[in-house]
């Protein structure tokens, strides 16, 4: 029987959604291998043990995109995909609820188990929503996931959940110089254990052959306009799914609700017309290495708040590298030309100008930080 995976690569490649590259190869057969492996039944028709996938490569090389193919295609009912921070996030969340509720309470929601530990009652509900895993970016600088990481896949390969992630970092790469990282080691030897694992390493960067090809700075009403930012937040995204990401500031929390992966997107007045400030902006500039803005209107100065924190959230972008794309009123000359404080924004105007750039998108920082976030519970495993 054929490979529903491979007959999909090849019907995008024959389409022109996709261009042939052959670092790709070696990823598209290891997903092929898993696909079978997962349609496989065991010993009288139980669940077989199978070794799962670690895919990593440098941004922009597909992964993500072979991921969508791939999780279409698994012959598994039993899956679900997620941005691993967002599965982090509602471990965490169930972590706590095992932690503050009662006796009742627990087993209201977890069913019976016995002992404190929340560990295996969390991987317990996991396993029973999802046999197949697909994780998009996995990344560990956070001290919290790296503590619980190893004690729960160990929990979920024990109850045969298959796992297959994509991330930029090679096993061995993860949580380098964290902070106890010697109590993390264990979690990088169970993957390396569970999974094969498959370097993409081709060197052209598909991300950002589809940004140069295309535009970053949208101005005007033009439907067309319009149409070219929605597909370009389309083609980047890929399949990759949606959720809201919640940063904790201070006490405080910005939840930003178009995200996926390391892209996030927003409106003008979502950043600038409620009371943010640098410390916000730098949150989002760490999380996130590409930032859709949309309709970001001409500014007066009975808009001169927003406008400052406009500037400010642009010039947090420059200092940190990132990608924006944009979909503005007019140009960036056009945005603040008089009033109080417009001689300011001339600096921002040139900032955006370069931005716009194929020297700044091919300079861009890619690497994004952990963090401390949390995404919505149901967007994260549904």
């Amino acid at each position: 029987m054929g490979s529903r995976t491979r007959a999909a690569y090849e019907n995008r490649l024959k389409s022109g959604v996709l261009t042939r590259d052959p670092a790709q190869g070696q990823a598209v057969e290891a997903l092929v291998r898993l696909e079978r492996d997962l349609g496989r039944r065991g010993l009288f028709g139980g669940v077989p043990q199978v070794r799962g996938l670690y895919l990593w490569g440098p941004p922009g090389r597909g992964k993500s995109v072979l991921m969508d193919l791939f999780f279409a295609s698994a012959p598994e009912k039993r899956k679900t995909r997620a941005h691993f921070h967002a599965f982090m996030a509602r471990v965490h969340d169930l972590v706590r609820q095992w932690r503050e509720g009662d006796r009742k309470a627990r087993q209201r929601v977890f069913g019976t188990h016995k002992g404190d530990d929340p560990i295996e009652p969390v991987a317990a509900m996991i396993a029973s929503e999802a046999r197949l895993l697909c994780f998009d970016e996995l990344q560990v600088t956070d001290i919290a996931d790296a503590m619980i990481l190893g004690r729960l896949f160990d929990a979920l390969f024990a109850k045969k959940v298959v796992v297959c992630i994509t991330s930029n970092r090679a096993p061995n790469q993860l949580y380098k110089d964290g902070i106890n990282r010697p109590l993390f080691v264990p979690f990088i030897d169970r993957i390396v254990e569970r999974c094969e694992v498959v370097e993409l390493k081709g060197a052209r960067d598909w991300r950002l052959d589809r940004m140069r090809a295309s535009r970053v700075w949208y101005n005007g009403e033009a439907g067309s306009r319009r149409d070219g930012f929605e597909q370009l937040w389309s083609d980047l995204r890929g399949g990759m799914p949606e959720c809201p990401t919640t940063l904790h500031i201070l006490g405080r929390e910005v939840t930003i609700q178009r995200t996926a992966g390391g892209l996030a997107r927003a409106t003008f007045a979502e950043l600038c017309d409620r009371p943010l400030g640098s410390r916000d902006y730098l949150a989002i500039a760490a999380r996130f290495h590409t930032l859709f803005i949309e309709d970001i209107p001409l500014l007066t100065p009975d808009k001169r708040q927003a406008a400052n924190r406009f500037v400010t959230l642009i010039d947090t972008l420059y200092e940190a590298r990132r990608r924006l794309v944009a979909f503005a009123a007019g140009a960036p000359e056009a945005l603040y030309p008089k009033g109080d404080g417009a001689f300011e924004f001339e600096r921002t105007v040139s900032r955006l100008n370069e931005m716009q750039g194929a020297q700044w998108l091919e300079q861009a920082s890619t690497e994004t930080i952990d963090a401390p976030v949390a995404a919505s519970p149901q967007s994260a495993l549904d």
